[in-house]
């Protein structure tokens, strides 16, 4: 299947200007300008025309429970699995599965499965092995086997500290583990990255600042979310960033403040990445650490908040697509995503001035055609 896509302005994320891209099966194959001479050597070629539509890659969404999460308040509060077409019409093309707190009830095999069918729907899956609790639990009984063995674990997550439903590991845990991930990582190609949890206790990211201060631990290795709990959090996350590791924010209807103050603490904007913590549970506990009152997460935020970013900022458009786009893919070790450019999958989107996205691509396959998503799960 080949595709030409005509006339869009890229941002891919930097900005390329208005250029013609090539897609021949899953991979961009050509960005430039396409002669019509050229058009007519592609005779079963599918020609789109995006002339006044902005080109910018698919998002990368790290932090999803595909497979549903929540249970803080009970069995009844276990919130859903995901659907494909929820996930494309918020502009991702790839998701980063995880575990939460409930590492019994939802399990590994759960979550793969769901990865597994996700993909065969039309998007991009990958996994984090591993939950809230240290030691993880794992699939084959060990982080670095399930890194080496199993293709689509990239790392381990989310692992919760400075949180009242964390499993309260010591530093020395945390450092054993980082070193699992890290090490498996190397074994397989990945990025073996460990993605912490952070909650609203005083502890905050110290203990991620000992791993790195007082282990021999790649900075590169650690990957900090929900870091805007508190504006004490935040500069906390600045500091953690500067260091070399990876800080996310979870995207909610502040996410543009939130990114203006991280720019003005001076935080490394490379660094940083938002996610969007879909069909996971928003629970709200009183003083005393009871559940008063419960959310579920969507995409939609995520889908929004990057272009309050870029509206609202002093950041080019190019910066904060970058948020959900190549920073997203840089932390993560996907060199094959995050980008409009040969060689890169062709998960693109083609938005118009309203940021409404009106085509969209997945691995080559379009997603969304006249603003309808074309894809659906079995179930929906």
């Amino acid at each position: 299947m080949v595709t030409l896509v005509r006339g869009a302005e890229i941002c891919a994320p930097e900005r390329l200007g208005q250029q013609d891209i090539l897609i021949e099966g899953q991979q961009i194959a050509h960005i430039g300008d396409i002669s019509a001479e050229a058009v007519r050597n592609l005779p079963d070629a599918h020609v789109v025309d995006a002339r006044g539509l902005t080109a910018t890659p698919g998002f990368i969404d790290p932090h999803v429970h595909i497979a549903g999460g929540g249970g803080e308040g009970g069995y009844a509060n276990r919130t859903p699995e995901i659907r494909v077409g929820d996930i494309v019409a918020a502009g991702v093309t790839t998701v980063i599965g995880c575990l939460g707190t409930d590492g019994v009830t939802r399990s590994h095999a759960d979550l793969l499965a769901k990865a597994r069918g996700l993909e065969a729907e039309g998007v991009s899956t990958f996994i984090y092995t591993g939950s809230y609790q240290v030691p993880a639990r794992t699939l084959t009984g060990s982080v670095v086997d399930d890194l080496v063995l199993i293709d689509k674990v990239i790392g381990v997550g989310e692992v919760a500290i400075s949180d009242r439903r964390s499993f309260q590991p010591t530093v020395e845990a945390l450092a054993d583990l980082v070193s699992q991930s890290h090490v498996g990582g190397l074994l397989s190609g990945k990025a073996g990255i460990t993605h912490f949890h952070v909650g609203p206790h005083s502890a905050r990211l110290a203990p991620l600042h000992r791993l790195l201060d007082e282990y021999p631990i790649a900075p590169q290795s650690v990957y900090a979310t929900h870091v805007t709990r508190s504006p004490e959090l935040l500069a906390d996350a600045v500091d953690l960033a500067a260091k070399g590791a990876t800080v996310d924010m979870t995207a909610g209807s502040t996410t543009a403040e939130s990114v203006r103050r991280y720019v003005d603490l001076g935080g490394d904007l490379s660094r940083l990445t938002l996610s969007s913590d879909a069909n996971g549970s928003l629970p709200e506990f009183d003083d005393r650490g009871r559940l008063i009152g419960m959310e579920v997460a969507t995409q939609t935020t995520l889908y929004e908040q990057v272009w309050a970013c870029a509206e609202a900022l002093d950041i080019d458009l190019s910066q904060a697509v970058s948020l959900v786009t190549s920073n997203t893919a840089d932390a993560l070790g996907l060199g094959h995503k995050g980008r409009i450019r040969a060689g890169c999958d062709a998960d693109i989107l083609l938005t118009d001035d309203q940021h409404a996205i009106q085509i969209a691509f997945a691995r080559g396959r379009e997603v969304i055609r006249d603003g309808e998503p074309q894809i659906r799960g079995t179930f929906e």
